[in-house]
């Protein structure tokens, strides 16, 4: 079963900064990396990561610098920031509240007929 990119979409950039928290990398290591941890079920197309880079230095949460690659193309590398390191935080506790809720909501455990405060029903 594939993952629904549309799960993945919104958390692109707390993607990026989790694998910028490792090391400094480049987009081509970082989408080889998300395919590989997905069991080749997700990957990122180009645009979106390059719009997400973009978006991400605008916001001071990573900064790029030119690689001094020995051979091959020259590659622009992605670091992440003191405000990206908190953005990550951030990010992955709104994630963890976010998936308990919905845990709780899928697991087929909702009471159908749930009473307010007063005991009266909803």
């Amino acid at each position: 079963m594939s993952i629904a990119s549309d799960l993945i979409r919104g958390h692109t950039e707390t993607i990026i900064l989790a694998l910028l928290m490792r090391e400094d990398s480049y987009g081509y290591r970082i989408n080889k990396a998300i395919r590989h941890a997905t069991g080749g079920e997700y990957e990122l197309k180009e645009a979106t990561l390059y719009t997400a880079f973009r978006r991400l230095e605008e916001t001071c949460f990573i900064r790029s610098y030119w690689g001094n690659e020995e051979s091959g193309a020259r590659r622009r590398y992605y670091a992440i920031t003191d405000a990206g390191r908190c953005a990550y935080t951030a990010a992955l506790a709104e994630w963890r509240r976010a998936n308990a809720l919905i845990n709780r909501l899928v697991s087929g455990k909702i009471d159908p007929s749930p009473t307010d405060e007063e005991g009266g029903a909803l």
